[in-house]
């Protein structure tokens, strides 16, 4: 998928196709329920999530991946043993198919952001 110009997460989801729409809004859905006191918002043509400002966390379709960005460094140390052996770059789990992610990492990543400020990278 292209950068969306979509102005809010429900639209977003709506250029997304078919086969990741469950996937990204169960990714949403977990997002709702551990990032409590975060903004959600549109940054850089994805959805992402906000604490005082500042981008900590964001998902998205890309063309071959599903894209989860996890900006703080503490966190991806703090589970740098459970991201071994996942597709990751510097601040960004990717997943190859839908069916393949793994939302109680996803899940566990997120409350550990939510838990308390931190660095962005």
């Amino acid at each position: 998928m292209v950068q969306s110009k979509a102005s809010d997460v429900d639209g977003y989801l709506t250029e997304v196709p078919e086969e990741r729409k469950a996937a990204l809004t169960k990714v949403r859905q977990l997002c709702w329920e551990e990032l409590v006191g975060f903004n959600e918002v549109m940054a850089y043509g994805m959805p992402a999530y906000e604490r005082d400002g500042a981008c900590e966390i964001a998902f998205a379709s890309q063309k071959q991946y599903i894209s989860f960005y996890l900006m703080r460094s503490d966190v991806r140390e703090a589970f740098e043993e459970r991201l071994a052996g996942h597709d990751m770059g510097k601040g960004c789990l990717r997943f190859r198919k839908p069916e393949s992610i793994d939302f109680g990492l996803v899940r566990d990543l997120l409350k550990a952001t939510a838990a308390r400020p931190g660095r962005i990278c």
